[in-house]
Formats: structure tokens, C-alpha cells, sequence
């Protein structure tokens, strides 16, 4: 997944992924929506107890960490970001975001490799879009963005899978590291970081199995 403006608004679009045979595959994020989210059903139920419609309480939110998401990603990339189409309330929190991903990066050295570059598995047949593949102080990292109150562990299966991308296409990577950037001074801002993602990899390439399986009962009973 990566991002592009659209009504003058950065918003985050579906990369289609193909081998090199032409076959269509998942993305990462795709792969992992075989998975149950018990806990936006119960985010969801909370939100309607308090009279707030949760669909455009999710879109708000989403428009927000987009933006933030674009703000790093055109800075790494020596670009303007462009915030038309944005309410002011957002380009005021995601400059939030922003601005503590700046205090992290002062702390740091980053030499970026690759930066929004989709990649496809002709082994497992599945494409990711990673966020950061970086020199880090000097060491190969594979990092990502986030927006939001929490680090899940799903967030890292999803890294277990670009790990697995640059692997295959032969980029070492030495650590992995999600850093949450919260989308007000309430939610914070949040470092995590794992060297061995061999369990997160089994989970994720279990997921991409479960997923053609799917696909292929669903095609032989067309």
C-alpha cells in the first residue's frame, strides 16, 4: 500500500502485485485481513454506546494518520506535503505526529534504501509495499509507520512478511521497529523494536497458505 493525492488529498491506495507470470497476488495488509479483529468489534460497540457514528469517527482518524504518514514520507524524501482537502483540526494533529517523529529522527542516523517501494514473492506469491528500509546507525532496518493509541502484534506479522519480501530479494535486514505516532498529546508516541521475527514470519506465511486455500474453494465452486 502506498500513498497518492487525490482531490488534493493524500490518501493510502492498493497496489496491485504481480509475479512475473502476470498472476495477480495479495498484499501484506490483504493476507492479514484473514485474521479476526475482536477488538474493533468491541472499539466499534463502545463508540455507538456513546452516540458517536464509528464510521466517520474511523475516517477522521484515518485522514489524520494518513497525513502524518505523508508528512514523514515527504520528508524522508525531500518533498512538500501537500495538506489541501484537509480540515485544519488534521494537518493541526498530524503535525503533532509529525513533529515526534522529528525528535526521534534527531536522535538517529537514517540512510534510506528503499522508501514506498512495492516488492512481490514469486515463491509464496504475495507483494507488500514496506514503509522504510533503511541504514538505522548504521544497521539494516525495516521500519514502520504507525498512527494510533497502541502497537499490535499483528503489526508485526506484517513486518514478518516484508522481512521476508527483502529476503527474497536479497537486502539483509538486521532489526525490525515500528514507532506509533499518536494522533493527539493523549495517545503519545511509541518505539518497538524485535531482531527475530521467526515466529511472526511462520504466522504470516500460514496466512498467505489460508489465503490462496480460500481463494481456491472459492474458485472451484463459481
Amino acid at each position: 500500500m502506498g500513498t497518492e493525492v487525490k482531490n488534493g488529498k493524500s490518501v493510502r491506495v492498493h497496489t496491485v502485485y504481480k509475479t512475473k507470470e502476470g498472476e495477480r497476488v495479495p498484499g501484506v495488509t490483504t493476507v492479514l485481513g484473514i485474521l479476526g479483529k475482536p477488538a474493533l468489534i468491541h472499539w466499534a460497540w463502545n463508540l455507538g454506546i456513546e452516540g458517536i457514528d464509528y464510521r466517520k469517527y474511523r475516517d477522521d482518524k484515518a485522514d489524520i494518520g494518513t497525513l502524518a504518514h505523508a508528512m514523514v514520507m515527504a520528508h524522508l524524501k525531500g518533498e512538500e506535503t501537500d495538506t489541501s482537502g484537509y480540515t485544519e483540526n488534521q494537518i493541526n494533529l498530524a503535525e503533532t505526529c509529525f513533529l515526534k517523529y522529528l525528535e526521534w529522527e534527531d536522535e538517529h542516523d537514517i540512510v534510506p534504501i528503499m522508501l514506498e517501494t512495492p516488492l512481490v514473492s514469486e515463491k509464496y506469491r504475495y507483494g507488500g509495499t514496506l514503509d522504510n528500509y533503511c541504514l538505522l546507525d548504521g544497521i539494516p532496518t525495516l521500519l514502520d509507520y504507525k498512527t494510533g493509541k497502541a502497537i499490535y502484534d499483528e503489526y508485526f506479522y506484517q513486518l514478518g512478511g516484508y522481512r521476508e519480501l527483502l529476503k527474497e530479494h536479497k537486502s539483509p535486514v538486521k532489526r525490525c521497529m515500528i514507532l506509533r505516532l499518536g494522533r493527539d498529546e493523549t495517545e503519545g508516541f511509541e518505539v518497538k523494536e524485535r531482531t527475530d521475527l521467526k515466529l511472526e514470519i511462520k504466522i504470516f506465511l500460514q496466512c498467505v497458505k489460508v489465503y490462496h486455500l480460500q481463494n481456491e474453494l472459492k474458485n472451484k465452486y463459481k
